[in-house]
């Protein structure tokens, strides 16, 4: 069994900053790539930004220069720094990851359970 984990939303003011944290757990061979997707009341779940198991990252253009995703290989964790933040980052945000399980070497695609990030004064 694999399990993603979210932490950090909140509730921040429009030009704050938050930090949102992912653990993978369980029965993990490997970690591909890991990322971040949001989504909106009534839109549809988007890509946020993504890193590879060589830390090539890539951004929607929505946040490119406001975002940062990090990963520590070593903990099975993925991070994303967000500054500057606006109302219309206000989503859940769910982490993601392509993982290969100990038991039959199987590629995965794994959710979080998602974390609400609300922007507003």
């Amino acid at each position: 069994q694999v399990q993603l984990v979210e932490s950090g939303g909140g509730l921040v003011q429009p030009g704050g900053s938050l930090r949102l944290s992912c653990v993978a757990s369980g029965s993990i061979f490997s970690i591909n790539a890991m990322g971040w997707y949001r989504q909106a009341p009534g839109k549809q779940r988007e890509l946020v930004a993504v890193i590879t198991s060589s830390s090539t990252t890539t951004y929607a253009d929505s946040v490119k220069g406001r975002f940062t995703i990090s990963r520590d290989n070593a903990k099975n964790m993925v991070y994303l720094q967000m500054n500057s933040l606006k109302p219309e980052d206000t989503a859940v945000y769910y982490c993601n990851a392509l993982i290969r399980r100990i038991s039959d070497r199987s590629l995965g695609n794994y959710w979080g359970q998602g974390t609400q990030v609300i922007v507003s004064s």
